[in-house]
Formats: structure tokens, C-alpha cells, sequence
């Protein structure tokens, strides 16, 4: 099951045009990512401080399906796809609610690195056992 987090859209979100610009579409997919790893026990500020290491974003696929408008409530999904041993590959959906209609749906990697090198590193086993549960 997907984790959720629910996202409200305000004037600062949106374009001229008076919809959702879509790179902040980004923004709520790494807002969800963050919070299902909170859930999960996997503070990252606290994860870099004990492990030296951190998550960058990788690469990101993104598909805008429908525009989301100011006051729409979001609900936004992360799901893990794929466990490596340097990188996570994570889906995510962004739906209007109360209805659920998908607006964009998207995959991201990412890579975990030194935090002060930025060199890649092995995930440690604790988070790899948190995301695989």
C-alpha cells in the first residue's frame, strides 16, 4: 500500500494561467517521500548526522496528466518500487480529491551518498530493512 500525504494548493503554486506550475509537482512528490520515510523511522536529518550520508534525487520521470488548480486538495502517493544497494526507486501519483482523479504520475530515484563527499554509498541496512517492510 501506498503511503499518502495530503497537499492543499495555494496562490504560491500555481502559474499565470492560474494552474499548478509543474515543477512543483516535484516539490509534493519529495514532500511525500519525506514524510513516508518519517514514517517509517528514517528521520533524514538525524540519518546524516548518525551515517554521514544522505538521499539525493537521481533522476526523475514525470507525467502530467491534468491540471490541478488553486484551493484543490492533493493527495500525494510514494510507493517503493525497487531496493538497491546505493538506490531507491520510488512511484508516486498526485490525485485530486475527493475524487481521485490521477494528475501526474511520476518514478524517482534516489541515490544515497556521502554527505560530504556527495560520493555514491551503500544504503545502510537499517533503512533498507524500514523501506522493505
Amino acid at each position: 500500500m501506498a503511503y499518502q500525504h495530503r497537499v492543499r494548493i495555494y496562490w504560491e503554486d500555481t502559474d499565470a494561467g492560474g494552474i499548478v506550475f509543474y515543477a512543483n509537482y516535484l516539490k509534493f512528490f519529495e514532500r511525500a517521500r519525506t514524510e513516508w520515510l518519517r514514517s517509517l523511522g528514517v528521520g533524514q536529518h538525524r540519518l546524516r548526522e548518525q551515517t554521514g550520508g544522505m538521499f539525493v534525487v537521481s533522476a526523475t520521470e514525470v507525467r502530467y496528466l491534468r491540471p490541478a488548480r488553486l484551493d484543490d486538495e492533493l493527495l500525494v502517493t510514494a510507493q517503493l518500487q525497487a531496493a538497491g544497494g546505493a538506490s531507491l526507486t520510488i512511484s508516486q501519483s498526485a490525485l485530486l480529491q475527493p475524487a481521485g482523479t490521477v494528475l501526474a504520475e511520476g518514478t524517482i530515484r534516489i541515490g544515497w551518498v556521502d554527505a560530504l563527499t556527495l560520493r555514491p554509498a551503500r544504503i545502510p541496512a537499517m533503512i533498507l530493512e524500514a523501506v522493505n517492510r
